[in-house]
């Protein structure tokens, strides 16, 4: 795999630090931080489609 450089303000890199566990890789915690991004932008997308249409139960099928 091929790699780049990312510029991040000295500030965001110790924020990046305090996210991450010992040993673990700025790749990883970046990693983690996109699916903790999809699952979320996942369930505000449901919660959205639940707040706006409506529904037929299963049960009244």
């Amino acid at each position: 795999m091929s790699q780049t450089t990312i510029q991040v303000s000295k500030e965001t890199r110790e924020k990046l630090k305090r996210l991450g566990r010992k040993g673990q890789t700025y790749e990883e915690i970046i990693e983690n931080l996109i699916e903790i991004s999809k699952k979320a932008m996942f369930f505000n997308e449901l919660d959205r489609i639940a707040d706006t249409e409506e529904f037929i139960p299963l049960d009244e099928i």
